[in-house]
C-alpha cells in the first residue's frame, strides 16, 4: 500500500465538484486501500478523493465507534436536531474551529465492488459523513463555521505565515509519500511531491474522541 500526498487549502482539486465513479476495477481497490493507509498515517478519521488530488466521489473513515470503511457515489441524508463541536481537516492543517452540523446523517452509495452500503451514525460519526460528503461538492469545513469564528479562521489562512505552518506539515508528510492512482501533485502553491517510501502498517492509532479533529 502507498501513502498518498495530501491536498491543502488552495489547491483547485478541493473546490472542484467530483465526478462519479463508474468504473470499479483494481485500481479502484488500490486507491481505496491507499486512502485507508494514508488517513490512518496521519491519524485521521475520514479522508476524501479531493484531498488526495482524485476529483472522484469516494472517501473513507475509521477510527470512530470501532467502525472502518469507504463509500462510493454517496447520497447524503441528515436529520433535523443540529449538533455542538469543532472541527479540523487534515487539508487545514493547524486550525479548528466549531462547526455546525447535525446530529443524525446517513450516506447510501456503493463499495468498490459496485455493492450497494448504507452508513449512519449520529454525534461524531454523524459529523464526519457530512465533512467528507462536503468534500465531495468542492466544500470544506472553513466555509460552515460562523461567525467571528469564520473570520478568525480566514483571516489565519490569509497570513502568509500559515503558508509555512502548511508547508511545513506538507513537508513532513512528504518524506514518506509517493504518488499513486494518477498523477499527485503538490498543494498550496508548492512544487509537486514525489517519493518516499511505501509503508506496510498494521497497528492502528486509538479511536478519537468527539471534539477538535482532522477529517
Amino acid at each position: 500500500m502507498t501513502i498518498l500526498p495530501i491536498r491543502t487549502v488552495g489547491d483547485p482539486v478541493l473546490r472542484t465538484e467530483c465526478d462519479d465513479i463508474t468504473v470499479f476495477d483494481a485500481d479502484l481497490e488500490k486507491l481505496v486501500a491507499d486512502m485507508l493507509e494514508t488517513m490512518y498515517d496521519v491519524e485521521g478519521v475520514g479522508l476524501a478523493g479531493p484531498q488526495v488530488g482524485i476529483s472522484k466521489r469516494i472517501f473513507t473513515f475509521g477510527n470512530i465507534d470501532g467502525r472502518e470503511g469507504h463509500i462510493i457515489n454517496p447520497v447524503l441524508e441528515v436529520g433535523d436536531e443540529p449538533q455542538e463541536g469543532g472541527e479540523g481537516c487534515l487539508s487545514v492543517p493547524g486550525l479548528s474551529a466549531a462547526t455546525p452540523r447535525k446530529n443524525w446523517a446517513r450516506v447510501t452509495g456503493v463499495n468498490c465492488k459496485g455493492e450497494p452500503v448504507v452508513y449512519e451514525g449520529e454525534g461524531l460519526f454523524a459529523r464526519m459523513l457530512q465533512h467528507e460528503t462536503d468534500h465531495l461538492y468542492g466544500t470544506m469545513f472553513i466555509d460552515r463555521v460562523e461567525g467571528e469564528d469564520k473570520k478568525n479562521i480566514w483571516r489565519k489562512i490569509r497570513q502568509a505565515d500559515y503558508n509555512q505552518v502548511a508547508a511545513a506539515v506538507q513537508g513532513e508528510r512528504a518524506a514518506k509519500t509517493s504518488s499513486g492512482f494518477g498523477a499527485l501533485g503538490g498543494s498550496f502553491g508548492a512544487a509537486a511531491q514525489t517519493g518516499g517510501a511505501q509503508t506496510n502498517r498494521t497497528q492502528r492509532p486509538a479511536v478519537k474522541k468527539p471534539g477538535a479533529f482532522g477529517i
